[in-house]
């Protein structure tokens, strides 16, 4: 009852409605929520990059989950990093490896892209996973490692080795970062966070870079993945 006079509320004021079923109210009502997936499963993109850390995401690249992401990425729908963030989360619940603190680095976009976008949306989304995973008690912090070295063509329209060409050493580790790390003398693994996984070739680029400075990659972990699609014969 609470939550449909929210619904109404919210509705009223702000003229919002559920993303994934239009209903008057929250960004994401109670129903469409329910119907997120919550476990992680271990994904291989095909052709897979030779040397990729275990890949791990929660859904596939996909309806209610790609009309989020793209929201939340394209339309600054802020409102659904939250539970983008959530499902992230559970991704790196299962990338986690025991006995070191956890890096969560995310992908690092150009800057012209942030600043066309006006924010950063894989960087809230991975806030907002850390800060789960460390209430519930997990030893994780949040860094901006990466960096893009060079200017990288748009990725959209490539293909698997298109890609791979076009990350080719383009990701470095920041120095300064890399010596803030360097002066706790915790151990430490990464894990490598994107919100779609398709080829693996950024990810595959970013675990590079990170390996290059001695910073060990537990997993790559997503929000999404895609699926590979073979056409059918006519």
């Amino acid at each position: 009852m609470l939550a449909e006079w929210l619904d109404d509320w919210l509705d009223l004021a702000l003229g919002g409605g559920c993303v994934g079923c239009g209903r008057a109210g929250r960004l994401l009502c109670e129903r469409c929520r329910s119907t997120l997936p919550t476990e992680p499963r271990r994904v291989r993109p095909r052709p897979c990059p030779d040397g990729l850390a275990p890949a791990f995401a929660v859904a596939e690249y996909a309806d209610l989950v790609r009309r989020m992401i793209l929201l939340h990425k394209e339309r600054q729908v802020f409102g659904l990093a939250r539970p983008l963030g959530h499902l992230l989360a559970a991704a790196v619940r299962a990338g986690t490896v025991t006995g070191a603190r956890t890096l969560l680095v995310p992908v690092p976009s150009r800057s012209g892209v942030v600043r066309a976008r006006g924010h950063d949306p894989l960087l809230r989304m991975v806030r907002v996973a850390a800060a789960g995973l460390r209430a519930g008690g997990a030893d994780v912090t949040v860094t901006r490692l990466l960096r893009q070295r060079d200017v990288v063509a748009d990725q959209a329209g490539l293909g698997a080795s298109e890609r791979a060409r076009n990350l080719s050493e383009r990701m470095a580790a920041r120095p300064d970062r890399l010596r803030a790390l360097a002066r706790t003398k915790v151990p430490v693994t990464a894990i490598v966070c994107d919100d779609v996984l398709t080829t693996g070739s950024t990810a595959r680029e970013a675990q590079r870079a990170l390996e290059a400075v001695g910073v060990p990659v537990a997993a790559v972990c997503c929000v999404a993945a895609t699926r590979k699609r073979v056409p059918l014969p006519k």
